[in-house]
């Protein structure tokens, strides 16, 4: 899971497969069983944000899926109202259809690459990134992602990713790889693990928790916290 930034999946690549996952995706127990600890990543981020902003009315939630992060942000504050982006229109369409079952507040969905999104100045008390932001390549994706989030966020307001990380010791990104490598095969033998990690490789450029705080911080971030970390694994945020 090394970081290049060479023949790597197009955006359409990317939007297609997971047009094709939508179901697998709408299980909040199981839907993401590559994805370490998945369900208590999202359990921590949303009581995070609970902590944080009690009184939250507005909510972003990038890289939306089918929806399970907001459903979970709406178990501990109901009635939100919701933004939901994605760049897969049928995993849009079902967290659309799953969050205005669940809210009495407005329900407002965005098809679109994150990086191209127009959020506006403080207009949303939580945002959530789930699984989303690895997309990003260069430095100036992470720093531009990172600036129109913190702008969007009212003051108070929090910022929590759960994501695949990478390490800055080449050393532990082996061990930690060979680890993961391990997990995965026991879900599903030698050739789903190569799947996975193809899929990882050509699609997928993560950083480590350490770029993405020091990044986080020169926007204005403050009490930059890790929620939970297990190998290549984690989940992190920061307040406005």
């Amino acid at each position: 899971m090394s970081i290049t930034y060479t023949g790597k999946a197009t955006n359409s690549e990317i939007e297609a497969r997971f047009d094709q996952d939508v179901a697998r995706f709408s299980n909040m127990d199981t839907g993401q069983a590559t994805t370490l600890d998945a369900p208590l990543t999202m359990e921590l981020c949303t009581s995070a944000a609970l902590q944080v902003t009690p009184g939250a009315t507005e909510l972003l939630d990038i890289g939306c899926g089918a929806g399970n992060y907001t459903l979970k942000m709406l178990s501990k504050i109901p009635n939100l109202n919701c933004t939901l982006n994605d760049l897969s229109l049928p995993m849009l369409s079902k967290a659309e259809e799953r969050v205005s079952a669940q809210t009495s507040g407005t329900v407002k969905t965005i098809q679109m690459d994150m990086r191209n999104l127009e959020l506006g100045n403080e207009q949303y008390d939580i945002v959530l990134a789930a699984a989303t932001l690895h997309h990003l390549r260069a430095e100036e994706e992470w720093r531009l992602m990172f600036s129109k989030i913190f702008k969007a966020l009212k003051p108070g307001g929090s910022f929590w990713i759960s994501d695949l990380i990478t390490h800055d010791s080449s050393e532990l990104n082996i061990l930690f790889e060979q680890k993961y490598g391990e997990y995965i095969e026991s879900l599903g033998g030698p050739e789903y693990k190569q799947k996975v990690f193809d899929y990882i490789s050509y699609e997928d450029t993560p950083r480590s928790i350490n770029f993405q705080f020091r990044i986080m911080a020169e926007c204005g971030f403050r009490n930059l916290e890790v929620l939970h970390k297990n190998l290549c694994f984690a989940a992190f945020g920061g307040v406005k």
